[in-house]
């Protein structure tokens, strides 16, 4: 008998009636002015709708941001803009990219500093070159070399350190200096605020949401990772009648395990995931409270779920990576268990309801993406 692919859920009932904070708006205005600014497309996916007994399923593409394959540099940005706005000695952060470019002292510059594995890297790297300044990322063993070269090739120094993402999380905090800004989604005792901040970057993606949507869907599946992504979708998402289900890596269900505990939990690593940007074995104490009141249910999902959903993406037209393509994973895995009434035990209305899901890269490991879709 096949083993399942949802190895884990957490039904966290009562979850859409607690309050959460309201987004920061002011990220979306800085984000218009930077170079090459334009929303990303929302599309369907018709075929992967129908596996899973849905009416529509939309899915926000964000492999092609600011020329990065990936919805990170939202967060990296806004957070760079913060960090440096302070670092100049202002209260408010700069209002557009040429505001903040003037504030960057060309006599002492900052170094970025910043741990990954991939896609927020290179966005700090890539924001470091927008603004001539040096950046050092950090990087676990096993990350795949075409997201070290690709990190490289923004111009900053790639250091692997030996272990897991939290190791290089550590390292990464170790570095931190007086000409060094740490720039981490990732936050701990005494490193709160820039996690928040980068949390804020993203509400730009639900901004245009609701530009691009007549009304949001009544069911939305978030990958998690650290946190970041999940806490900014519960403070737009959040409303009466609609359900929001966190997806993580079965061996990465960091936020998974601390919801169900009442605390913060450290997974024993390593976490080796094809889900690799999700590949995270503490969630963001930052974080937490948004998804501990905001998210209707938490599922941990095997590789098998990932590779199926990049499938059946593909099938659509829609090329996403593992990370991206785990919000359908999600509910590939969900719609297994349950074939005929996964949403109903989840609470969303209606027989055939419509479903939004944030395709959060494009295939960065090409190696991979290739094996999975048989070419």
């Amino acid at each position: 008998m096949t083993e399942p692919s949802l190895r884990d859920f957490l039904d966290n009932a009562g979850a859409a009636a607690r309050a959460v904070p309201a987004p920061d708006a002011r990220a979306g205005r800085f984000h218009r002015s930077m170079p090459g600014y334009a929303p990303t497309a929302l599309a369907e996916a018709p075929g992967t709708a129908a596996q899973l007994g849905l009416g529509h399923l939309h899915v926000k593409l964000e492999t092609a941001r600011f020329g990065l394959p990936a919805f990170k540099i939202l967060g990296a940005s806004w957070a760079v803009c913060r960090a440096l706005s302070r670092d100049a000695g202002r209260d408010e952060p700069a209002t557009s990219f040429a505001e903040l470019r003037a504030l960057v002292s060309p006599d002492d510059p900052p170094e970025l500093v910043a741990a990954t594995d991939g896609n927020h890297g290179r966005a700090v790297a890539h924001m470091a070159a927008l603004l001539g300044l040096e950046a050092r990322i950090l990087v676990p063993e096993h990350t795949a070399a075409a997201r070290i070269d690709a990190i490289a090739g923004e111009g900053a120094t790639v250091d692997v350190v030996a272990g897991t993402y939290d190791d290089a999380i550590a390292a990464s905090a170790a570095l931190a200096g007086e000409r060094r800004l740490v720039i981490s989604d990732h936050s701990w005792p005494g490193y709160e605020e820039v996690p928040a901040w980068v949390a804020d970057g993203y509400q730009t993606i639900f901004d245009e949401l609701a530009e691009q949507l007549a009304a949001l869907p009544p069911l939305c599946a978030i990958q998690i990772g650290v946190g970041a992504l999940a806490s900014a979708a519960v403070r737009a998402l959040t409303a009466p009648g609609r359900v929001i289900v966190g997806v993580e890596p079965a061996d990465a269900a960091c936020a998974l395990a601390a919801v169900r505990a009442g605390a913060p939990v450290a997974l024993p690593g390593p976490q080796a995931s094809i889900m690799a940007g999700l590949n995270c074995g503490t969630a963001s104490p930052v974080a937490l409270p948004d998804m501990r009141a905001g998210m209707a249910a938490f599922c941990a999902v095997d590789d098998r779920a990932a590779e199926r959903a990049v499938r059946a993406l593909h099938d659509d037209g829609l090329d996403c990576g593992e990370t991206g393509a785990a919000g359908v994973a999600g509910l590939l895995a969900l719609r297994e268990r349950h074939p005929g009434d996964a949403w109903e035990r989840l609470g969303v209305p209606g027989a055939a309801p419509d479903a939004l899901v944030l395709c959060t890269e494009a295939p960065t490991d090409p190696v991979s993406f290739a094996r999975i879709i048989g070419e």
